[in-house]
């Protein structure tokens, strides 16, 4: 859905606490993104009080506890290739909300206590190190861009014709100031305040981030323009963009204005 931005969030095992914890579902359990449903760019999202509130133009709000229900259903949910994920059902009225919103028959699921889900890439880890876990995102519990990396592309954008484009076309959970552009790649372990991070690889992108966030509206840009000079090596298919993150320690809290210290990079 929209994002939403805070200025400190604590950490956990999953990630930042209260981000990727619900999910949208279609009847079958499985998952429901912008790439399939770009009208999910339309439902506006908060969290506060124990509560995730949810908005749309013409549908009013809705409400949803944050906390685990120990008498809500628990139902199999999918992502990628993980399978029969355990998840709590956010009950009928949720379910019908968002299905009238996005015009397509969906649930919404939160995770609860039954939930577990390991990275599925975790060998960026040394073996002794706890396995790392991850929520409803994708794969990994962090996304990094730098404000540079976001500059560079705009101005390639802007040589060509083009708008630029906001930040949260690229949906991070973290964003750096003062490095330099795509700086954020050569990164191999570094520190934001007191929380650790090790990096997992550079984030391929897809047609979300062609998504207008406020509208839902989609064009080509920025992704056939990256798609001109951020190529993977190896992997000429993909168009990289940010790079994903697993944390070394899983208590501490973020804040808007923590240094970044890196202690690891690649030359």
């Amino acid at each position: 859905m929209r994002a939403c931005s805070v200025v400190e969030a604590g950490v956990d095992a999953l990630g930042l606490v209260g981000d990727r914890r619900f999910m949208v579902v279609d009847p079958s359990g499985r998952f429901l993104t912008q790439r399939a449903v770009p009208r999910l760019a339309l439902v506006g999202t908060a969290l506060s009080d124990g509560k995730l509130s949810l908005s749309a133009a013409d549908a009013g709000a809705l409400d949803v506890a944050t906390a685990s229900d120990p008498s809500a259903p628990v139902c199999k949910v999918s992502i990628w290739k993980s399978e029969g994920l355990l998840a709590e059902d956010c009950g009928d009225d949720a379910a019908g909300w968002l299905s009238e919103v996005l015009a397509t028959r969906c649930r919404l699921v939160r995770i609860g206590a039954a939930f577990r889900r390991a990275v599925r890439q975790s060998s960026v880890l040394p073996a002794s190190a706890p396995e790392p876990l991850v929520s409803f995102a994708d794969a990994f519990p962090f996304l990094v861009v730098g404000e540079a990396s976001l500059a560079d592309l705009n101005d390639r954008l802007a040589s060509v014709g083009h708008d630029p484009v906001p930040m949260d076309r690229f949906r991070p959970n973290l964003t750096i100031a003062g490095s330099a552009p795509y700086e954020e790649d050569r990164w191999v372990r570094f520190r934001i305040g007191d929380v650790g991070f090790r990096a997992a690889g550079p984030c391929a992108r897809c047609t979300v981030i062609t998504t207008d966030q406020a509208t839902g509206d989609r064009g080509p840009e920025p992704l056939r323009l990256l798609a001109t000079y951020r190529r993977g090596a190896g992997h000429s298919t993909e168009v990289h963009f940010g790079q994903n993150l697993v944390h070394e320690n899983t208590v501490g809290t973020l804040r808007i204005g923590d240094p970044v210290t890196v202690l690891e990079a690649k030359p």
